[in-house]
């Protein structure tokens, strides 16, 4: 068992290190990718321009090459890492950079290529041929030597170098920023939820009395710091009006039952004799205690058709997914499959009694289908109303038992003990608190086929 705040720390800081992990997994990717596109952009950029230079080194007029001027192009162009090999139009070489710096290729060459393979590059010295053109024609070509698709000098691996430095710092800086961030959050959120469980267990105990005095800023923490007191409240006012009863029972039957315990005493005694009007007393008293038993059902069923609804307008579709995801662990347990289909209807209730009818039906649905089966809910957009359906392909009722499943104590499969089947007042409740909403509750059901359960309520207007 750990903590809310532990659990809400680890949780965050585990958030946040996949976001940072695949923020930077996908920044380095995206930086390689653009730079690569990027020198190899800078590679055809280069290999142009030294044919375009080249191009100017021939004189149409005499048609000759100015060779120093081709000379000077290719050790430059070798400084950069190229080599080149000029020919004129008949094919002939007229300057091959390997034959006139042939130590300072192969150097070149082999540098380049230890530089790459030092910071993981793969990739080999490949040769491209351009024509050399001049006003539209002909008038040699040059082969390029380079390490393709590209390379890159010391100058650009460091620079490259710095820019994954700095993202790494500002992906650990996040994290660390996050990871306190998160603790703090969790602190100020487990915070209150701790106390209010200390209360809640205190309230448990019996002590009424306490409620939580400090104020949150954060709604769903506030609305369980007020739940908790008004439970309190609540609890408080009924064990207060729990002892006015006993009080007030207590108090009415004191005194029947002491004049009747006295006469009859009396009697046994022989302190007095058994006379039709002494008899006529005790019954007149036994009557009395009959008719406060009576008092008391009446109560009872006062009560029970009194009852308070907090109706307001709401989503019964969204309300089904609710409910339903509280059974998740009892579905992959039974391997059962569910599905929630439907529309969007506004109904007018109470969301915690009809919250209760939906997972009482669900509770139902999933106890008795056998284990691969399917659920399926269904919210229907009819009229006036909207009809929740809850189906299975369970075991399923005899017509002769349907009549009576709504029945108080009555369970369809007598066989059943309590622990597995239930008290049988579970549907009872279901169809009270849905009448008591306007609404109706319909059942639909064979052996080894399956039960159709129908909720229909009324729209909000």
């Amino acid at each position: 068992m750990r903590s809310l705040k532990a659990q809400l720390s680890l949780s965050f800081i585990a958030v946040v290190l996949i976001t940072v992990s695949l923020f930077s997994l996908f920044s380095f990717r995206l930086i390689d990718r653009q730079f690569s596109a990027y020198m190899e952009n800078q590679q055809r950029s280069k290999t142009g321009s030294i044919v375009d230079n080249l191009g100017l080194q021939y004189d149409a007029a005499t048609g000759e090459w100015n060779i120093d001027s081709v000379y000077a192009l290719g050790m430059l162009s070798l400084s950069d890492g190229y080599i080149i090999k000029v020919y004129d139009a008949a094919g002939e070489i007229l300057w091959d950079a390997e034959n006139h710096e042939m130590e300072q290729c192969e150097h070149l060459m082999a540098s380049i290529t230890r530089r790459m393979e030092e910071h993981g590059a793969s990739g080999d010295f490949i040769v491209r041929d351009f024509l050399l053109t001049r006003d539209g024609k002909k008038i040699g070509s040059v082969g390029i030597s380079y390490f393709g698709p590209y390379f890159l000098s010391e100058n650009d691996f460091g620079f490259i170098n710095s820019l994954y430095y700095l993202l790494i710092i500002v992906c650990v800086t996040s994290l660390l920023l996050s990871f306190g961030a998160g603790v703090m959050l969790a602190r100020r959120i487990s915070r209150p939820v701790a106390k209010t469980a200390d209360i809640a267990t205190q309230i448990a105990a019996g002590n009424y009395d306490i409620r939580f005095e400090s104020e949150t800023k954060t709604t769903e923490l506030y609305n369980l710091v007020s739940s908790i007191n008004h439970l309190a409240d609540a609890l408080d006012a009924q064990k207060k009006l729990q002892r006015q009863l006993t009080a007030d029972v207590a108090h009415e039957l004191r005194t029947p039952l002491a004049t009747l315990g006295t006469h009859l005493e009396a009697m046994i005694e022989g302190v007095w004799e058994a006379t039709p009007e002494r008899l006529v007393s005790c019954h007149e008293e036994i009557q009395r205690l009959g008719k406060m038993v009576v008092d008391l059902e009446r109560l009872e069923r006062a009560e029970s058709d009194n009852l308070q609804l907090d109706k307001a307008p709401a989503d019964l579709f969204a309300l089904a997914h609710s409910v339903c995801d509280n059974f998740a662990g009892e579905l992959t347990n039974k391997n059962l499959r569910l599905d929630i289909e439907g529309e969007h209807v506004n109904v007018m209730i109470d969301k915690d009694r009809i919250r209760g009818v939906i997972s009482n039906l669900m509770s139902n649905a999933v106890k008795y289908t056998p284990e691969g089966g399917r659920i399926k809910i269904s919210v229907e957009n009819a009229e006036n109303a909207g009809n929740l359906v809850v189906e299975d392909n369970g075991e399923g009722i005899e017509a002769s038992k349907l009549p009576f499943i709504f029945e108080r104590f009555y369970r369809a499969d007598t066989s059943r003990s309590r622990g597995t089947g239930g008290t049988g007042i579970g549907l009872a409740i279901v169809k009270s608190v849905v009448s008591a909403h306007g609404g109706s509750v319909d059942v639909q059901s064979k052996p080894d086929e399956g039960s159709r359960f129908t909720v229909t309520l009324p729209k909000a207007l």
